[in-house]
């Protein structure tokens, strides 16, 4: 996203924080000058996809700001991808020898160790990579497995919601995908997710609030 095709949304944040004062808006993109003018327009997240890794001053800006960081693992690859109509993207050539372990080094080792001290601390959330070259079996076993990423001692945010994995495990098009959503959201409170990303914002709430009761006591 360049700065100027996202001068759109800058004041689009000043709107919605007028209306909504506590809102927390985040912005997607890699670019730090595009994250900064997000950021003085009032967004407080930036969700990096490539994980710090595409631009090397948006971690001095996320540190400036005091900004939390989403940082993505992504090992993508535009030739692996296999495109179906009907349910999307599916990875085919991702090569993982230890699936887990890789990518919480990997994870590890997007933390932005050259910026400066402060900016380490604003770093909130990680996104396991859902569908960010993972095949089907890989996304399930993340899911499954999210407790481990947990374990390294930062909140961890998941999105899975209507993605392709979900349509090739059950054969359903994206709209049809909200009951392996989810199933995927309530494993993943289970096994430790702090926050989802979602389409189907009313009736996954019930699903968060549920199964925070169950495994929370919240």
């Amino acid at each position: 996203m360049s700065k100027k095709n996202c001068a759109g949304c800058f004041p689009a944040c000043a709107a919605i924080l007028a209306e909504f004062p506590d809102a927390l808006i985040s912005i997607d993109t890699y670019k730090a000058a595009v994250a900064e003018e997000a950021l003085k327009a009032g967004a407080s997240i930036v969700n990096d996809v490539w994980g710090l890794r595409a631009d090397s001053g948006l971690a001095r800006v996320v540190a400036q700001y005091h900004a939390a960081v989403v940082l993505m693992h992504n090992r993508s690859k535009p030739a692996s991808v296999e495109v179906r109509e009907r349910l999307g993207q599916a990875y085919l050539g991702a090569e993982y020898q230890n699936l887990l372990e890789e990518v919480k080094s990997e994870l590890l080792g997007r933390s932005p160790s050259p910026a400066p001290p402060e900016s380490r601390t604003n770093i909130s959330f990680w996104i396991p990579g859902l569908v960010s070259v993972k095949t089907v079996g890989q996304n399930l076993e993340l899911i499954n497995r999210l407790d481990e990423i947990r374990a390294l001692g930062f909140p961890v945010l998941l999105g899975p919601s209507r993605k392709s994995f979900i349509g090739y495990t059950l054969n359903l098009p994206p709209d049809q995908r909200l009951d392996g959503t989810a199933t995927c959201v309530a494993i993943a409170i289970a096994r430790g997710a702090d926050t989802v990303r979602v389409h189907d914002v009313e009736s996954i709430l019930r699903v968060a609030h549920m199964a925070d009761a169950i495994v929370r006591k919240k």
